[in-house]
């Protein structure tokens, strides 16, 4: 079994809700999973980075952190993806990253980590910062349709937790 079918295979354990056994898959995997995420290939690395989300590996979210500032997109963007899936239940888990977040839905040269960062800050608590970000972007009329499009749908989200507060 390789690393990505032990992820694979974790996330049937978490889903089935069998925590003994997704426990015990992630003690044999986690030193594999350390190092893949060093590896000097990103798509080792970008496996790695989605692996930590299908591990359920809250312990990790420092790889994912360092993952956010990788030098290639696909990893950035699988980092943004296991972020999301851990962040779904702990928006704290947004809310220490948002910063970094911010930078990436508002500057990263990939338009599809851009909007991976964007449907991230979904799962955060709603900042007034984070909207005010969000809305610019949605208003910008030099940004692409698809990234205006993510932008105002997750910044009405925001709003309208906001407003139930």
């Amino acid at each position: 079994m390789n690393l990505a079918e032990a992820a694979a295979h974790a996330d049937e354990l978490a889903v089935a809700g069998d925590q003994k056994a997704l426990a015990t898959l992630r003690q044999q995997w986690d030193d594999e999973l350390e190092a893949a995420v060093r590896s000097p290939d990103y798509r080792i690395r970008a496996q790695a980075y989605r692996g930590i989300a299908q591990f359920r590996f809250r312990q990790k979210l420092e790889l994912l952190r360092r993952g956010l500032q990788d030098e290639s997109p696909a990893a950035r963007g699988s980092a943004l993806i296991g972020l999301e899936g851990l962040s779904r239940d702990h928006p704290g888990d947004v809310n220490s990253m948002r910063s970094i977040l911010h930078e990436l839905a508002s500057n990263d040269p990939n338009l599809a980590v851009r909007r991976l960062a964007i449907v991230c800050l979904k799962n955060g608590s709603p900042q007034r910062e984070t909207i005010l970000i969000l809305n610019g972007l949605a208003d910008d009329d030099e940004q692409e349709p698809d990234l205006r499009k993510t932008a105002r749908s997750v910044a009405l989200l925001l709003q309208k937790r906001a407003n139930q507060r």
